[in-house]
Parts: structure tokens; C-alpha cells; sequence
């Protein structure tokens, strides 16, 4: 009789060891976070001076039905904040934009699109007009013999549009799409609870901009830093464009006359072609409050007479 108490108590202490052992380590990783999200783009800084462009971001818009109830507040939608909020931060932390803050920018955009007029009004270089084109959240389980796991999914597509404002021609438009998981398991019962995880959003809509930011960065250096004068007259010539943008004494920058703008019979779209260079200035000192106030003293030497009357026609323009 006492053999086979000894085998039962030794399988009894086998079994109770392998137990412990599965519900330990069960224990130990009871919760798994996997988050789907594209690494932030590291924009290298290029060898030289970076002379930063003046981006305004004129609207994020919520285009998806997501949070929108009963008392819905277009002009102060959460998404449509927290896309602005990622796609400035990422254009921020590339060092080669300097990003305007405009309160009246929404009501000078309907002006614009309204009068069919320029978008100049804006005092930027660029304008990026984006939305929230899908939005979605979901959740997934698989039921085992001896264990579960659930799955929370948040998917985002973020469309964007970015505006030449000197042409008012739209120079980059594309969309992309990002996703954000988590995952928990539960095995014989022991292992993490699910609970509802607000940061999914942030790292779907980051991962969508994500892709974006690049081409939107390559787009906007695409074509040679620019201001325009200020004023021209026997006292002083200014140029905009200040210390925040790069601009420190010594700098030479070319005159260009404003090239030809001519339609493209194939596209209909607006060409504007090179215009000719007829001198340079040289900055001898800078000023203004603000980034939107900044501007540059500077001597002009040309090889023609400028015009002085119509300097709207002339570009300034850093040397390649």
C-alpha cells in the first residue's frame, strides 16, 4: 500500500510544480503592448547655413464621423487639434521651419477662396492645409483550451495639402495611414485586463504623419529661400526677414526679376518661369519684434537700374 501513496504524492508535487511554474511566468508577462508606429523622421541638418521657411498651418479638419454628437464643435474639434499639434511638433523639431501662429488665419483663408485672391495675405511661404479622412477603432480576441488574448486596434489615414503661397498653386498633396495595437493575454485565467487606452489615437495619427513629413519637408526645400523688399528708398533698403529665419550680417542673396507666369495648354495649370538676376544685397543689420515683423538692412549693388516704384517685381533670393 505504500508504493503506489508515494507515486500519487509524487505526482501530485510533478503537477503542482508545473503549475506554478506556468502561472509564474504567466504572471510575470501578463501584459503585452505592441504599438505599430513608423520611427520619427530624423532630418539630418546640411552642411551651411539654413535659412528656415515660414509655414502657416492653415486648418485640421475632422472629416471622419468619430466624436462628433449632439453639441459638436467644428472650429474646436479634439482630432482635428491633435493632428495640428503632431504635424507642427515633427515640422518643428526638423530645424528648417519656422512655424506662424495666426488667429485670424481661418477667416483670411474663406477671404482668400471667396475673392479668388492671393494667398500672400497670409505672410508665409508655405501653407499646409490638412484632415482626418478615416478614423476607426476596433477590438479582436482569440479564445483558447487554456488561455485568450485581446487585441485593441486604432487605425488613422491623415490627408494633407500644401500650398506654394507666392503662386497659390497646391505643390504636394498626399495621404497617409498609420495603425497603433495592444495586446493582452490571459492564460488559466491569470493575465492583464484591457482597459481602454487613450494614447492608440495619438500614435495612429502620428504614425500617418509620419509618412507625410518628409516629402513635406523635401517639397518645401525644393526651390531657393526667398523674401521680398521692404523698402527702398534714399534712407534705407529692407528686405523681410530676420534673425529667426537665419539671417545674420554678412549674408548675399541675389535680385531676381520675377519671372513670366504662363498656363500649361496640356494641364491648365500655371507655370512661372525663371526670372533674371540683376544684382545682390548684402545684410548689414537685422530687426523686428517678431518673426512676423523681422527684417533686414541691407546695401544693394546692381547691374541695372531698380525700379523703385514697383517692387513687387523684383524676388530676393538666396545664391545656390
Amino acid at each position: 500500500m505504500k508504493k503506489p501513496t508515494i507515486k500519487k504524492t509524487l505526482l501530485k508535487v510533478v503537477f503542482c510544480g508545473i503549475a506554478v511554474v506556468l502561472l509564474t511566468s504567466q504572471a510575470q508577462a501578463q501584459r503585452k503592448t505592441k504599438v505599430v508606429e513608423q520611427p520619427e523622421t530624423v532630418v539630418e541638418t546640411q552642411e551651411g547655413k539654413i535659412l528656415k521657411r515660414k509655414v502657416a498651418i492653415g486648418r485640421f479638419s475632422n472629416e471622419t464621423q468619430y466624436g462628433k454628437g449632439l453639441f459638436y464643435d467644428k472650429e474646436n474639434d479634439p482630432m482635428g487639434k491633435q493632428a495640428l499639434d503632431i504635424l507642427s511638433s515633427k515640422l518643428a523639431a526638423s530645424g528648417k521651419f519656422m512655424l506662424l501662429e495666426r488667429n485670424d488665419l481661418a477667416s483670411l483663408l474663406e477671404e482668400c477662396q471667396k475673392g479668388n485672391q492671393s494667398f500672400s495675405k497670409i505672410g508665409a511661404d508655405y501653407l499646409i492645409i490638412g484632415s482626418v479622412t478615416e478614423f476607426g477603432r476596433k477590438n479582436v480576441g482569440k479564445q483558447g483550451v487554456v488561455g485568450s488574448s485581446r487585441s485593441q486596434i486604432v487605425e488613422a489615414a491623415v490627408s494633407i495639402r500644401l500650398v506654394d503661397v507666392s503662386t497659390g498653386l497646391i505643390v504636394y498633396s498626399d495621404e497617409g495611414k498609420g495603425s497603433a495595437e495592444l495586446s493582452s493575454k490571459t492564460t488559466l485565467g491569470v493575465g492583464g485586463r484591457m482597459d481602454y487606452d487613450a494614447t492608440l489615437s495619438d500614435k495612429a495619427i502620428s504614425e500617418a504623419i509620419g509618412q507625410l513629413v518628409e516629402n513635406i519637408i523635401n517639397k518645401c526645400t525644393d526651390k531657393p529661400w526667398r523674401t521680398f523688399f521692404l523698402s527702398y528708398d534714399a534712407d534705407a533698403v529692407l528686405i523681410g526677414g530676420g534673425a529667426s529665419q537665419g539671417i545674420a550680417v554678412g549674408d548675399k542673396f541675389s535680385i531676381m526679376t520675377k519671372g513670366k507666369t504662363v498656363t500649361n495648354p496640356q494641364t491648365g495649370m500655371k507655370v512661372e518661369l525663371p526670372g533674371k538676376e540683376v544684382g545682390t544685397v548684402e545684410v548689414v543689420m537685422t530687426g523686428g519684434d517678431t518673426p512676423e515683423t523681422e527684417y533686414s538692412f541691407v546695401n544693394v549693388s546692381s547691374t541695372g537700374e531698380i525700379d523703385r516704384n514697383h517692387l513687387e517685381n523684383y524676388i530676393i533670393e538666396a545664391k545656390k
